[in-house]
């Protein structure tokens, strides 16, 4: 980090795991984008939608800052806890990327509206859940 921009500086660090995430699925069939590789039945296109929840729940639904659409298939799941983490025939890989990059958008908007010490509610923590955005980031 170079201590002249702490947020700017962790802020690069999703930014550049999200670009490597979207980066692996390029040139990639359907059927590549959608094996299962894992027990459970996760594949990339799966990981990729959880990855969106994951930046809904901890830049949106932590500080307050709804997403404005409804999370894809597979999340709030009770009779598949791991449906997240596979796309089911009706989800294009467009619809999920588009999700994810609407997702991280939000999550932006929220790293570039709150600052560093910024508190927060992550409810699914137990106790008392409370963060700062600089623990989140």
């Amino acid at each position: 980090m170079t201590g002249t921009e702490p947020k700017a500086d962790l802020h690069r660090y999703p930014q550049r795991a999200r670009e490597a995430v979207l980066w692996k699925l390029d040139g990639l069939a359907d059927y590549d984008l959608r094996r299962p590789l894992t027990a459970t039945g996760t594949n990339l296109l799966g990981l990729v939608k959880h990855l969106g929840g994951i930046e809904v729940g901890y830049f949106g639904d932590t500080f307050g800052r709804p997403f404005g659409e409804p999370l894809p298939a597979g999340f709030d799941d009770d009779a598949d806890p791991n449906g997240e983490f596979w796309a089911t025939a009706s989800e294009t890989p467009e619809r999920i990327v588009g999700f994810y990059r609407r997702a991280c958008a939000h999550a932006d908007a929220t790293i570039g509206a709150l600052e560093l010490d910024a508190i927060g509610h992550v409810p699914w923590w137990g106790d008392d859940g409370e963060v700062t955005l600089h623990r989140i980031l």
